[in-house]
């Protein structure tokens, strides 16, 4: 079984797909977070986002794996073998993950991860493109929207309960970048696909948003 749950930053796409898959028992993979992993490797290497060549030189020595916490369940993010699950939220990397995400061979080799893992068994996915261009035949498809308002209110509560500090001005202009980003760039642009299942969150709470889709899943069964 695959579900694939497709959407822009901040909609609540990751933290409903980890209780879906939680509550179900499906496999959750955390696609954004390899991306974000990616990006971090450039930042570590003083690589420029945008540089395609240098970015690309770096895939061949990179291992981006995700694994689950036996403790307490959440999906981790080891990059070279260290778990870099915290570094990749800071507002650094996201200015830069949405260039990351650009180049075709980065897209290539983080697509062929997704795959192998999904293989092994049920499993939930949220990104981009997971509905249109990696898991077109998925099982189910969602794709969440909300405010942009509301989004930049959500990410900048879970900077700050990361620790992280933030200005909500400057949260919101790096959503609404990528938004534009995301929405026109040549390579699996972030739409919608024709048969996936909308859903608003702007006035929804997390525990809405999972029981909705569980709900769809259990239905449409």
């Amino acid at each position: 079984m695959i579900v694939a749950i497709d959407g822009p930053a901040a909609s609540g796409k990751s933290t409903t797909a980890k209780i879906v898959g939680s509550r179900l028992n499906y496999l959750y993979i955390d696609t954004g977070a390899m991306y974000r992993a990616m990006a971090l490797k450039a930042f570590l290497s003083k690589v420029d986002y945008e540089d395609r060549g240098a970015v690309c030189a770096l895939l061949p020595e990179t291992s981006i794996v995700q694994v689950i916490d036996q403790k307490t369940g959440d999906t981790k993010t080891l990059l070279d073998g260290r778990n870099v699950s915290h570094d990749i939220r800071t507002p650094e990397i996201s200015k830069g993950v949405t260039a990351v995400c650009e180049i075709d061979e980065v897209r290539t080799k983080l697509v062929e991860l997704q795959r192998e893992m999904a293989g092994k068994g049920d499993v939930i996915l949220d990104g981009r493109d997971i509905g249109t261009v990696v898991f077109p035949d998925a099982d189910f498809k969602f794709f969440m929207v909300a405010d942009l308002d509301i989004r930049a209110e959500r990410r900048l509560k879970e900077l700050e309960e990361k620790g992280i500090e933030a200005d909500i001005t400057e949260v919101r202009k790096d959503i609404e970048r990528r938004d534009i980003r995301d929405s026109s760039r040549s390579n699996s642009p972030l739409k919608p696909a024709s048969d996936s299942i909308l859903v608003d969150t702007s006035v929804m709470s997390i525990e809405e948003q999972a029981e909705f889709i569980i709900s769809r899943i259990k239905g449409l069964k």
